[in-house]
C-alpha cells in the first residue's frame, strides 16, 4: 500500500486545524469506603452540597455530608460494582430533574427517568430538586376551592388551592383512594396532578396507574415512583422531585395538586440514609433534621400572588399559580400523637383522619368528622356549599354522641330520637363508592336533601337510591336550578325555594329501593 503525500498533508492540516491546546480541569476523588448504598470519598475539596457525582459504570451519587477530610455520598444506583480506590468525578451540577409538558401521562423514577417503557422524555427544561419555598410576600391567602368530588370532604373539610391538607390513618383505611378520587375529579379542569409513591409495593403503583388510565386521568398526571425495592436515597428524593416537577406548572401560572404517599415511609428512608452517613440519631433513631425535611418540602405548597408588590415589582415572577399538597401519613393503632404524625400535623393546614372502626363498619370514606379539620379551606368553599352544609358537622357530631348514649337507655325523648334518625341517614348519605367522585352541584343537591329533613321518614336502605334518583331528576327536569347554582356559586333565596319544590316533587313520586 502506497501513501500519497497529498493525503498525508490533508490529514495533518485537518488535525492542526482542530487542535485544542486548552487545559481541561476535572475535580476527582477516590472512594475510601463503600457499602449499603453509601460511599465516602477523599479528595473532592470543592464539592458542593447536593452535587451530583459520577462513579465508574455510569452510577450517580449525591453529596450529602461535606466533612473535613471526606465527602459522604448516597448512591442513586447499585453499589455492586463500586470498590475502594475507584475514581469519582465531580460534575459541578446540583441534582435536578426534567420538567415540562412532556412528563404528563408518564411514570418516572425519582430522577425523572421513564419507567413505563414509552421511550425517552424530551423535557423542555430541568429544575433543581431542592428549591426555596415562596416567601410571605409572594403568597396570597387560600381562596379557590380544590374540589375532591367526595361529599364528606367537600362539605365538611373543604380544601383550597395552595393548601396543605394531611390525610392520616391506619393502613387499609382508604387514604390512597381519597387521593385517586381527587385526581379523577380534576378531569376536564385546569389542574395538573403529580402522584408520588414512596416505599409502596410496585403492584400497588401499577394498580393506581391502571385506575387513572381507566378514568382518563393520566393525560394530566405525572406518577413518580420510588418503590420499596428502590434504594433509600431514591425514596428520599422522590417527593422533592415530584414537587419540582409540579412547581414548573405553578410558576407558569397553572394549578397543581401533588400527593405524597406516604411521608412516614419517606421519613424512614431518610433515617436509613442519615444513619448510614453516621449522623447522630434522635428520637426513635430519626435524625434531628427530620422535622426540617418535611417542613421544607410542604412549605413549597403555596398560592402565588397575582399582582406585583408596590415597592418591589421583581418579587413576583409569575401570577396566580398554586401548588396544593396532600401528604399521607400512615399511623400505627390510630396513634396520631406519634413522632412523625405530630410533626406533619403541625406543618399542615389541617388533617383528614380516617378511622379503622368506621371503615370496618362500612362507612366509606371512613372520615372521623370529630378530629378532622381544615384550618384555611373554609375561605375557599363555595358559598352555596357553605350555606347548605353549615349544620352538617354539628348534626353528625351530635348523632355520634347520642348514638353512644342511646346504647344504655331505651326511653328516649322525641327530640333525641329525631336527632338519631337524622344522623343515621346523614351517615348513609355521605357514603360514596370508590373511583366515583361527584360534581359539586350534585353534592349540594344531595346534602341539601339530607340537612333539610327530606330523608328523615325514609328507611335507611332507601337513602342511596333516593340520592341517585333526586340527582338524576334534577338534571332531567330542573337543569336551570343547577345552572343557577353553578354560575353564581351561591344559593339565593329564590333558587333555594325552587330546589326545595323540586326535591319535594321528586319525593312525592319516589317508590324506594
Amino acid at each position: 500500500m502506497k501513501l500519497q503525500p497529498s493525503e498525508v498533508t490533508a490529514i495533518l492540516k485537518k488535525e492542526i486545524a482542530h487542535f485544542d491546546d486548552s487545559l481541561k480541569m476535572e475535580s476527582v476523588g477516590t472512594v475510601i469506603q463503600v457499602g449499603d448504598g453509601v460511599a465516602r470519598i477523599h479528595g473532592l475539596d470543592n464539592c458542593m452540597m447536593s452535587e451530583l457525582l459520577e462513579f465508574p459504570g455510569g452510577i450517580r451519587g449525591v453529596a450529602l455530608n461535606l466533612e473535613q477530610d471526606n465527602v459522604g455520598c448516597v448512591l442513586l444506583g447499585s453499589d455492586q460494582y463500586i470498590k475502594e480506590g475507584d475514581i469519582v468525578k465531580s460534575t459541578g451540577e446540583i441534582i435536578s430533574v426534567p420538567a415540562g409538558e412532556a412528563l404528563l401521562g408518564r411514570v418516572v423514577n425519582a430522577l425523572g427517568d421513564p419507567l413505563d417503557g414509552k421511550g425517552p422524555i424530551a423535557a423542555e427544561t430541568r429544575r433543581f430538586v431542592e428549591h426555596p419555598a415562596p416567601s410571605v410576600l409572594e403568597r396570597e391567602p387560600v381562596r379557590q376551592p380544590m374540589q375532591t368530588g367526595i361529599k364528606a370532604i367537600d362539605a365538611m373539610i373543604p380544601i383550597g388551592r395552595g393548601q396543605r391538607e394531611l390525610i392520616i390513618g391506619d393502613r387499609q383505611t382508604g387514604k390512597t383512594a381519597i387521593c385517586i378520587d381527587t385526581i379523577i375529579n380534576q378531569k376536564g379542569g385546569d389542574v395538573i396532578c403529580v402522584y408520588v409513591a414512596v416505599g409502596q409495593k410496585q403492584s400497588t403503583v401499577k394498580t393506581v396507574v391502571a385506575e387513572l388510565e381507566k378514568a382518563g386521568a393520566m393525560d394530566y398526571t405525572i406518577v413518580v415512583s420510588a418503590p420499596a425495592s428502590d434504594q433509600a436515597s431514591m425514596q428520599y428524593l422522590a417527593p422533592f422531585s415530584g414537587c419540582a416537577m409540579g412547581e414548573y406548572f405553578r410558576d407558569k401560572g397553572g394549578h397543581v395538586l401533588v400527593i405524597y404517599d406516604d411521608l412516614y415511609k419517606h421519613a424512614v428512608a431518610w433515617r436509613q440514609v442519615s444513619l448510614l452517613l453516621r449522623r447522630p440519631p434522635g428520637r426513635e433513631a430519626f435524625p434531628g433534621d427530620v422535622f426540617n425535611l418535611h417542613s421544607r418540602l410542604l412549605e413549597r405548597a403555596a398560592k402565588l400572588s397575582r399582582t406585583a408588590h408596590e415597592f418591589n415589582p421583581k418579587l413576583y415572577t409569575a401570577g396566580g399559580g398554586s401548588l396544593t399538597a396532600l401528604p399521607i401519613v400512615e399511623t400505627q393503632e390510630a396513634d396520631v400523637s406519634a413522632y412523625i404524625p405530630t410533626n406533619v400535623i403541625s406543618i399542615t393546614d389541617g388533617q383528614i383522619f380516617l378511622e379503622s372502626n368506621l371503615f370496618n363498619a362500612g362507612v366509606r370514606p371512613a372520615v372521623n368528622v370529630g378530629i378532622s379539620v381544615s384550618r384555611v379551606g373554609g375561605s375557599a368553599q363555595i358559598p352555596a356549599m357553605k350555606k347548605t352544609a353549615g349544620g352538617l358537622r354539628i348534626d353528625l357530631a351530635q348523632y355520634r354522641e347520642l348514638a353512644a348514649f342511646a346504647q344504655f337507655g331505651s326511653d328516649l325523648d322525641e327530640n333525641t330520637q329525631r336527632q338519631l334518625t337524622r344522623g343515621e341517614r346523614l351517615v348513609e348519605l355521605l357514603k360514596q363508592g370508590q373511583y366515583s367522585p361527584m360534581p359539586v352541584v350534585d353534592q349540594i343537591v344531595s346534602v341539601f336533601a339530607g340537612t333539610n329533613g327530606y330523608l328523615d321518614d325514609l328507611d335507611v336502605k332507601q337513602v342511596r337510591s333516593f340520592e341517585a334518583g333526586v340527582v338524576a331528576y334534577m338534571h332531567a327536569s330542573h337543569q336551570d336550578v343547577l345552572d343557577a347554582i353553578t354560575s353564581s356559586g351561591k344559593l339565593e333565596d329564590d333558587v333555594r325555594d325552587r330546589l326545595k319544590a323540586a326535591i319535594a316533587s321528586f319525593k312525592s313520586s319516589f317508590q324506594g329501593a
